[in-house]
């Protein structure tokens, strides 16, 4: 629960305002989390791609397996996916206070995303580190 010292009020003529920034909010949301569906959904095809390349390339060289491009760009789709769920969720919390006259910042949302982001982009520069030297 928030302490109230930090809920601000809200006048009444400009809830309209406050209304519109919260949808400005949410799409800038969602147009994140289409943005890292469309890059995971990339760096899943990444090793079919190269597959392929190498397979017309060289037909008689044994194909490898997808490694870790699959398990990473998938979880990078379903990071985009919550990012949408978060985004929905907070819409309406905002909206709830603004229709009560207060709102607040959550940190704890800021915080949350932020470590999924930190864990997401360590775990591809791991990938980008380990398949570097890779043919």
């Amino acid at each position: 629960m928030q302490k109230q010292e930090d809920q601000a009020t809200i006048d009444e003529a400009k809830r309209a305002t406050e209304y519109l920034a919260n949808e400005r909010t949410f799409l800038a949301w969602i147009r994140t989390s289409i943005a890292v569906i469309s890059l995971g959904f990339v760096v899943a095809k990444f090793s079919v791609w190269l597959r392929e390349l190498s397979t017309h390339l060289d037909p008689q060289m044994q194909a490898h397996h997808p490694g870790v491009s699959l398990p990473l760009g998938v979880a990078m789709m379903t990071f985009g996916g919550l990012l949408a769920l978060l985004a929905a969720w907070r819409y309406h919390v905002v909206n709830r206070d603004i229709e009560r006259g207060k709102v607040s910042a959550d940190r704890g949302l800021v915080i949350l995303v932020t470590v999924m982001v930190t864990v997401l982009s360590g775990a591809m520069i791991v990938f980008l580190l380990l398949t570097a030297n890779q043919p």
